[in-house]
Formats: structure tokens, sequence, C-alpha cells
């Protein structure tokens, strides 16, 4: 079965950086497209950071320019660098893929920014 495994949140300054992963297992992870979206407090959830099969990728506007999506296929791993962040950053981030007619998503990993 799918199984999607976020860490690599926290607490960090305005302005600092973190790295999140995304552990998948249970599909042929080389073949399928991996996407990061996060929920604030109160919001619905969005879409942040998406990676193709392929390695092409695409951000939303609100973090072009200061994260940074990857993938490591012989780790089955796909990875969101931020830097530069800001307090508006501050939810919950998913790791998700799109299987067939089929959402799967993680559990999610909390950043928090904050002085």
């Amino acid at each position: 079965q799918v199984q999607l495994v976020e860490s690599g949140g926290g607490l960090v300054q305005p302005g600092g950086s973190l790295r999140l992963s995304c552990a998948a297992s249970g599909f042929p992870f080389s073949f399928y497209g991996m996407n990061w979206y996060r929920q604030a407090p109160g919001n619905e959830r969005e879409l942040v950071a998406v990676i193709s099969f392929a390695g092409s990728t695409n951000y939303a506007d609100s973090v072009r320019g200061r994260f940074t999506i990857s993938r490591d296929n012989t780790k089955n791993t796909v990875y969101l660098q931020m830097s530069s962040l800001k307090p508006e950053d501050t939810a919950v981030y998913y790791c998700n893929i799109k299987k067939g007619q089929t959402d799967y998503w993680g559990k999610g990993t909390l950043v928090t920014v904050s002085s």
C-alpha cells in the first residue's frame, strides 16, 4: 500500500531555512510526479510545489524563488528545501501523489516560523 512519511518540520526564525523530506513506499516512485501541499490554521490546503517523474518543477507564486523541490529516486524520497522563511509559511506540510483517481497523503509535518 502507498505510504508517505514526512519529516523535517520544526520551529525556525524568520529568514531561516528548513529541509523537509517525504519517504515514499508502496508504488514505483520513479514513475510518479510528487507534490508538496500545505495547510495553515483556518485555511484550505494549498499546492506549494510539484516535481514530475522526469524532474521538471513548478511552484506556487508565494514560494517561487525561496523553495526548491527535488527528488532522489534511489531513496524513494522527495525533498522541499525552504529558505527565507516567513511567518506566513507557518503550516502543516503534506506530501502527495495522485495515482489514478486517488490522492494519497502523508500525515504531515508542522513548520512554525516565529521569532
